[in-house]
Parts: C-alpha cells; sequence; structure tokens
C-alpha cells in the first residue's frame, strides 16, 4: 500500500486473522470489538444504525456512498441505537435531504459508535461471503498490530444482547381507533413495527423480555408478538419458556429473533449462518401460494429444516437462494412466524389481525 497514503489515515480495523484495513474515522472516537458482518442494502443507512439487532455487530456497507441524505428524527428504529460499529467506502458529512436534522456522525457520536471510512469494501465483503464473520477491532492507526491481536484473542463479544437491548419497564403505544390489544415481547423491537401494528387498530403493550407468561396473561391480550432483536435466540430461554408456556391461549407471532425463538420453543433446532442475511433484496418463496416477493432480512441465525419434522410446525416460506426456512406455523395453536421483516403492506399482518378476529 501507499505509505503515503497511510500517513494521511487516523484509523484502522484489525480482523482477527492479522488482516488491516486503513481509512479515515467519524463518528465516535474508540477502540472497540465487534463481530464483523455485511450489509447490502442501497438505502436505508438510518434504520441499519438504529437496528437493535446490529448489537455488537460492526456493520460493512456495500453501497459505496454513506452518510449522504443525513438523519431524520422520525426513522430511527429504536430510542438508543447500539450498533458497534460502521464501514463505509466513502463518507458524506454534507447531507442533502430536506428532512435532515443531524449528520450520520454526529448521531453516531451521540451514541458513541465508532465509524471508518476509505477502506474497500468490496474486498472486506467477499472476505465475510467466503470465510465467515470475523472478530474486529476499530483503533487507532498507531495501534501495533500484535497488540490488536491481543485485545482481539481477550475480548469475548458478549451473549446479553437481548437484555442488554430490551426495555426495562413497560410501555406503551396507543392508537385512537383501537381494536386489538397486543403484548410485544421486546428482544429489540423495531419502532416501525410498531408503528405498523398501531396503523391495524392494535394499541401496543411492550414489556421486557423477561416478563413471566403469568404477567402476560394479566393484561389480557388479543395476540401477543415476539420481537425481532440480536444474537443467538438459545441465549434467552426465558422467551423461549414463555411460548413454550402461552402458545394455545392466543395468537401468537414472531418475526426475526422472534421466529426462531418459536421455533425452539416447539421442539425445532436453530444455527448460525455463516455470514447472515442482511440487506433488503433477499427473495423469499410462500409455499401457501406459490408467491415469491423480495423482503428486508437481518439475521445471522436461522431455524433448522431438518429438525422441524416430527414437531407440530409446518415450513410456510423458504429462502430461494440458500433454502433456509424463512417462515413456520403452527395452525392448532395459531402461532406463526416469519425470518424477513414483513414491510407495512405485507399480508402477515392481516393475518394476525384476522386470528385475533377469530377468523382461520
Amino acid at each position: 500500500m501507499d505509505m503515503q497514503r497511510i500517513m494521511n489515515y487516523n484509523k484502522k480495523i484489525v480482523l482477527e486473522d492479522g488482516s488491516e484495513y486503513f481509512g479515515y474515522g467519524f463518528g465516535y472516537d474508540c477502540d472497540r470489538v465487534c463481530e464483523l458482518v455485511f450489509n447490502t442494502a442501497m438505502l436505508g443507512y438510518q434504520e441499519i444504525i438504529s437496528d437493535p439487532t446490529y448489537t455488537y455487530q460492526a456493520v460493512v456497507m456495500t453501497y459505496p456512498l454513506i452518510g449522504n441524505c443525513g438523519t431524520a428524527d422520525d426513522d430511527f428504529e429504536t430510542k438508543v441505537p447500539t450498533l458497534g460499529g460502521l464501514v463505509v467506502r466513502e463518507y458524506n458529512d454534507v447531507p442533502s435531504n430536506f428532512r435532515a436534522t443531524k449528520t450520520l456522525a454526529e448521531v453516531m457520536e451521540d451514541y458513541k459508535i465508532p465509524g471508518i471510512s476509505g477502506l474497500d469494501t468490496r474486498e472486506l465483503t467477499r472476505k465475510i461471503r467466503d470465510n465467515g464473520t470475523y472478530k474486529v477491532l476499530f483503533t487507532s492507526i498507531e495501534t501495533p498490530k500484535e497488540k490488536a491481536l491481543e485485545i482481539l484473542a481477550s475480548t469475548q463479544i458478549p451473549t446479553d444482547a437481548v437484555s442488554k437491548v430490551s426495555c426495562k419497564k413497560r410501555w406503551y403505544s396507543r392508537t385512537p381507533n383501537m381494536k386489538y390489544n397486543v403484548v410485544a415481547i421486546d428482544c429489540g423491537i423495531k419502532l416501525s413495527l410498531i408503528r405498523t401494528l398501531n396503523s391495524r387498530g392494535c394499541n401496543i403493550t411492550v414489556v421486557p423480555y423477561d416478563t413471566t407468561a403469568e404477567e402476560v396473561m394479566k393484561m389480557k391480550p388479543d395476540g401477543i408478538y415476539i420481537s425481532d432483536g440480536p444474537g443467538n435466540p438459545e441465549d434467552v430461554p426465558t422467551v423461549i419458556d414463555l411460548v413454550k408456556t402461552l402458545k394455545g391461549k392466543c395468537p401468537i407471532i414472531g418475526v426475526g429473533l422472534g421466529h426462531e425463538i418459536i421455533g425452539l420453543a416447539y421442539g425445532a433446532k436453530t444455527y448460525k449462518l455463516k455470514f447472515g442475511h442482511r440487506g433488503c433484496n433477499h427473495s423469499v418463496r410462500s409455499l401457501i401460494n406459490n408467491t415469491l416477493r423480495n423482503h428486508l432480512q437481518n439475521h445471522g441465525y436461522a431455524v433448522d429444516a431438518d429438525s422441524i419434522e416430527g414437531t407440530e410446525l409446518k415450513i410456510t416460506h423458504l429462502n430461494i437462494f440458500d433454502k433456509t426456512v424463512e417462515g413456520i406455523s403452527c395452525e392448532k395453536d395459531n402461532v406463526y412466524g416469519v425470518q424477513y421483516l414483513p414491510s407495512e403492506f405485507s399480508t402477515f399482518y392481516e393475518r394476525f389481525i384476522n386470528l385475533m378476529k377469530g377468523d382461520k
């Protein structure tokens, strides 16, 4: 690499295999160890940096220009972003968007998220795609490689991601045209999904992930929503047990991590994907009506298709690229989940509403 160019850099990331990538820091200035993943979306970087599912993860954006729209107050997916770090090819700190209230770097500084720009994100993406996710260190260019590797070797990625992002006490999102009372188990809930259910006449009571089944039923829910969230679904046994206890008592839906938790509650197994599905162009086939649609996805784990045999679940959706399970259901118990993130126009919500109405 051109030594003169390196001298102009002030930040680098170091991967656990010893490879180094040099660039320019933006956002919060700190050293941090994360899991390195990539996202192929061409838009929506504000939703990505505020998605709780990225807790303890650093995201490589494959789209080359990031920051040009700034950030808007109404577009956050959580009240307190917990992204581990952001890696981009080119960062634009002069947004051109009439809705913008802050630059991306200002938001990242507010929430202590380090960023680096100016490196080859194509190479990084290929590396992750070919070899799987890496542990990565954001650090100063002056940190010796040997020291960086020591830090990486001695630092474990925490497994408490859901407890970190879940609310600490219940809160409410009400709508004036209320028809249904939904209790949402917060494993890392996205605000956009709450707004979508509100628009369909649902009052939402959001509760911490460790709320007991007894406490949930005291709220007299018409339906229960197990939210998306970060990490390994096996790390949240309390939510798995909750689904085991409440299945069949009222309709239950799950999205992302919630879908995986439903699988585990019925006796299926989950496993970690090599590099995950993160982007907005993942094609999913419905086995119910044989339709094909592209969906937004963000997950590193999946339900094992072979393990579903012998359970009360059936597979309803499959990813057409790698045949991973994208949807499951138990019609007897009115329980179903999807791995993808349904859009506001998705029939996923209509099915939930119909189940709460009592329609089959």
